[in-house]
């Protein structure tokens, strides 16, 4: 039974990594699914393979007016919106020393405010009933060396989810958190890294990890769709932490 059929999901940062991954599974249970990211040479590599009749939307959550764009552009093509993955998101490891203003308006507009924007920019094309799942972080509950303007930003939208959900109650939509914790993804990539930096930073990463290996994209991408869908219906303002253990043991 397709756990999705019929319904329109909405996935940013859907280019790549878990989003890819997320848009592909939601296509396989019966969405209709369009997905955003700011480059548009991935954005077409994500959309064939996902498969055909993915709504490929360049927007850039910083940039409030390519929000609008974007969700006028599903509803032309889609309806409205069953089912909101806010997954759009960075991460930058750097010494507090380090931290320029800059770095941190980027992080914090991107992580914090851009999911804040994204969802209120997308209330007017929201089924009534729909769901919202925010991709958070299980670094928001630690104290990471390099890390104190991400996860400060996570630990913010996971205060989000909860706030967001008491002005929703009336609507009926649900809004959930889905917090990973190391996940391989070409994330890692995209830190200035060589190919042996980024195998050694992975195991590092891996090591810390109680269950001794990584998160995959399909895990986490079934995460997602048990938040998306009606098996999480009684699930409102919450937060589930797929981190092999790393939080708790």
């Amino acid at each position: 039974m397709e756990k999705l059929k019929n319904k329109v999901a909405v996935i940013t940062g859907g280019n790549s990594g878990i989003g890819l991954e997320t848009a592909a599974l939601f296509t396989r249970e019966g969405a209709k699914v369009a997905i955003t990211g700011r480059d548009t040479g991935t954005l077409k590599q994500a959309a064939e393979k996902i498969g055909e009749g993915t709504l490929a939307i360049q927007a850039d959550i910083r940039n409030l007016a390519t929000l609008d764009s974007a969700y006028q552009q599903v509803k032309n093509s889609f309806g409205n919106i069953d089912v909101l993955i806010v997954n759009a998101g960075i991460f930058k490891g750097i010494p507090l020393a380090d931290y320029t203003e800059e770095l941190f308006d980027e992080i914090s507009d991107i992580n914090f405010k851009g999911t804040f924007f994204t969802i209120q920019k997308a209330l007017p094309y929201l089924n009534d009933g729909a769901s919202i799942v925010i991709t958070g972080s299980a670094a928001s509950e630690a104290g990471l060396e390099g890390a104190s303007a991400y996860s400060a930003s996570k630990a913010a939208v996971r205060s989000l989810a909860r706030n967001i959900s008491a002005d929703l109650l009336a609507r009926r939509i649900r809004v959930n958190v889905l917090s990973p914790g190391h996940v391989e993804t070409p994330i890692h990539e995209r830190l200035g890294l060589s190919d042996e930096q980024v195998k050694e930073l992975r195991a590092n990463l891996a090591n810390t990890v109680p269950v001794k290996r990584g998160g995959t994209v399909e895990e986490m991408a079934n995460g997602y769709l048990f938040l998306a869908s009606q098996d999480s219906s009684f699930m409102v303002g919450a937060e589930v932490v797929m981190d092999g253990g790393w939080q708790q043991l």
